[in-house]
């Protein structure tokens, strides 16, 4: 067996989803949760069949994002992974939709950070082991950053 980090290439404000699910029917079921849950999020889809014709597969509603998700789709080639890219809205909006589409075995990260993704490649083929979702903390927050955070969330509509 061989170990292998694959970077997750997008620019810095990009958010993106990374799973696992299990059919190739899952391309167009997780297509229809996000259209139905934000019809006005922009998004790229890319699943990596894991049997057949092994092929990447892929859908979405934004040339730009369609083709992040390709090119990072063959990066990791891992069996039954899939990527969403997203613009105009944020991977909460839809988090639960997805994780809800019946053939999603597992989200392992839903972030605008730099992503690298741990994987394991065996003669039969490539496997996602878990992923390293931005930098290592660097301590506890204090009061201030409790009411830099509260803040934040209101700024942006998260809370009221």
């Amino acid at each position: 067996m061989n170990l292998s980090i694959v970077r997750i290439e997008k620019p810095d404000d990009v958010n993106f989803i990374l799973g696992q699910t299990h059919f190739i029917k899952s391309i167009e079921d997780l297509y229809e949760a996000i259209v139905q849950t934000n019809p006005s999020m922009k998004f790229g889809i890319a699943f990596c069949e894991a049997s057949g014709p092994t092929l990447l597969r892929f859908v979405g509603n934004d040339p730009v994002l369609v083709e992040l998700a390709q090119k990072n789709g063959m990066a990791l080639a891992a069996g039954h992974s899939f990527l969403v890219f997203v613009d105009k809205g944020f991977p909460v909006n839809v988090l639960n939709a997805i994780k809800n589409v019946p053939e999603v075995c597992h989200v392992f990260c839903a972030t605008a950070n730099p992503t690298d993704v741990v994987i394991a490649e065996t003669e039969q083929g490539r496997g996602i082991l878990g992923v390293v979702d931005g930098f290592r903390t660097k301590g506890i927050e204090t009061e201030v950053d409790i009411v830099k955070r509260k803040q934040f969330l209101r700024t942006i509509g998260y809370k009221l």
